[in-house]
């Protein structure tokens, strides 16, 4: 049978291959993006709570009633935006469902979609299974956007950019000056979109985080992508929302019925109750500790760490070290000294290899003394 992919150019991703190694090597995995520490206690409790009782059918479409009120007081609280719950909100099967639906409901055949590199590997087969034409560019060498390459790149038939603030993988946050040229952007372009992935919008440091929920223009052309697996870390939940205006969260829902139609109605529940008493606005300190502690350790080896300022993930050069490709390094890091991390050219269309590597650090602090003694060996 002669089977013709859709995606002959994917495979096995990066953060698959280098979990797998780190198992077979027994290595400590700071590789993907996820915390190894237990979830808070009150969650626990509201699950064993909240599963008891009869909650185990199917939910309204767009999501847990009162779930959409407690994001929609969220949003109020967090960037002073009043939406509209019922018709500008979704609850969706994690961040990349949200992605996914979004670009399948919004692209059509031959329209283009720009991303920034590095990117997040989610992005890019959606476009191509939607007909549309990924227009990728790189991000300037601090990795933050290059706006003169963006403005040049953008062109009528550009249906949508994607954003992503704080970035992975680098973990720079975007500026005033970021914000106002996305919006230039915009108004020299009447029908571009932006899809704006702040999965870690809670996770920053030093700077705040600068939401598109901020930008009374900027927030009538976009859709927000947010994650309670990254807030919450309940990463395995696989549970997040998209904000949009109405006309636009109309279409995307027309799609997420035939996808998911609803999402588990117990997570919903439980978030529903969880998130007037969780305290968002102490995550970026609860991380930041974590980060400090990672950077401290690292502070007597021979890797350059890069600015991190939103995310849990730490970059780093290794050019010092050795000049061979960061995905060879990679794999002897696994091998010789039992440290999984990933290579950033993997989050390039042109796999651009500049002997950098991402940590994640969120993990409990046994695991990063280890990690980081064996790191400092090298």
């Amino acid at each position: 049978m002669n089977l013709i992919s859709k995606l002959p150019n994917v495979g096995t991703t990066i953060f698959s291959v280098m979990s797998k190694m780190a198992t077979d090597y027994n290595a400590i995995n700071l590789s993907q993006g996820f915390p190894n520490f237990p979830v808070d206690p009150l969650l626990i409790e509201l699950l064993k709570k909240k599963s008891s009782e009869n909650i185990h059918q199917y939910i309204p479409m767009a999501g847990n009633l009162n779930l959409l009120h407690q994001i929609g007081n969220l949003i109020q609280k967090s960037y002073n935006r009043i939406i509209q719950v019922e018709n500008e909100l979704l609850v969706t099967a994690g961040a990349t469902q949200a992605i996914f639906t979004t670009i399948q409901a919004l692209v059509n055949r031959n329209e283009e979609v720009v991303i920034l590199d590095p990117s997040y590997d989610c992005y890019e087969s959606p476009i191509i299974l939607a007909g549309g034409i990924p227009k990728r560019i790189p991000l300037n060498d601090d990795f933050l956007p290059d706006w003169k390459l963006i403005f040049e790149t953008v062109n009528e038939k550009t249906k949508l950019i994607i954003t992503n603030n704080p970035h992975n993988p680098s973990g720079r946050v975007w500026s005033e000056k970021d914000m106002g040229e996305l919006e230039k952007l915009l108004r020299k372009f009447p029908n571009l979109l932006v899809l704006s992935d702040e999965v870690y919008e809670f996770i920053t440091f030093e700077k705040k985080h600068l939401s598109v929920h901020s930008n009374e223009f900027l927030r009538s052309r976009s859709i927000v992508v947010s994650s309670f697996g990254k807030t919450f870390h309940i990463t395995g939940w696989k549970i997040g929302y998209l904000v949009a205006p109405e006309f636009i969260t109309k279409e995307i829902k027309k799609v997420h019925q035939f996808l998911v139609f609803c999402v588990n109605s117990v997570a919903q529940s439980v978030l529903a109750e969880y998130l007037p008493i969780v305290e968002t606005e102490k995550l970026g300190g609860f991380y930041k500790e974590k980060r400090d502690f990672f950077i401290e350790r690292l502070k007597d080896s021979r890797f350059e760490l890069l600015p991190c300022e939103g995310s849990y993930f730490q970059v780093a050069s290794y050019q010092t070290i050795s000049n061979e490709s960061d995905v060879d390094f990679t794999k002897r890091l696994v091998t010789e000294f039992g440290v999984a991390t990933i290579p950033l050219s993997v989050f390039n269309e042109n796999q651009s290899d500049r002997k950098l590597i991402r940590f994640c650090f969120a993990k409990d602090d046994e695991t990063l003394i280890k990690a980081t003694e064996r790191l400092c060996k090298i």
